[in-house]
């Protein structure tokens, strides 16, 4: 899955945001090597409890992988990329919705990325630029009494 992109490493990110990207890599790989139901049925037991990420949380985490590993920063890098985020926002607590789709105009490229507050993370398209196909949300929150 992916995306023309030229995406920029950031700078800046804290060290122990580095770390924890560095820990959530690996399950990200292997996650990204199963098949989408798989991933999909993953993603549902692992959000589990979270709150929603903000986008500041979600583009936080993002920013976090992208600086940790040249194949997330690569345009060939969306799907561990968009998967170590959702993991990573997990271990802070909350959850982006992890989307899988296709680019709605011309030429057809698939795409994995992760949504806050409605609209696509660092992925510097408008909304509506990438079709769903798959996707996980965050866990309805209970009703308050």
């Amino acid at each position: 899955m992916t995306t023309p992109s030229a995406l920029e490493r950031p700078t800046g990110v804290p060290f122990g945001q580095r770390l924890a990207a560095r820990l959530v890599l690996a399950p990200a790989s292997v996650l990204a090597l199963l098949p989408p139901r798989r991933i999909r049925a993953v993603l549902h037991v692992l959000r589990r409890g979270a709150a929603p990420a903000t986008a500041v949380q979600a583009q936080g985490a993002r920013d976090a992988l992208c600086a940790v590993s040249l194949r997330c920063t690569g345009p060939k890098g969306c799907l561990p990329r968009s998967l170590g985020a959702a993991l990573l926002c997990r271990l802070r607590g909350t959850w982006p919705t992890w989307c899988a789709g296709v680019r709605v105009v011309p030429p057809f490229t698939a795409h994995a990325w992760i949504e806050a507050e409605g609209h696509p993370v660092g992925e510097g398209v408008p909304d509506g630029y990438f079709a769903r196909l798959v996707s996980v949300e965050p866990p309805p929150r209970p009703p308050s009494r």
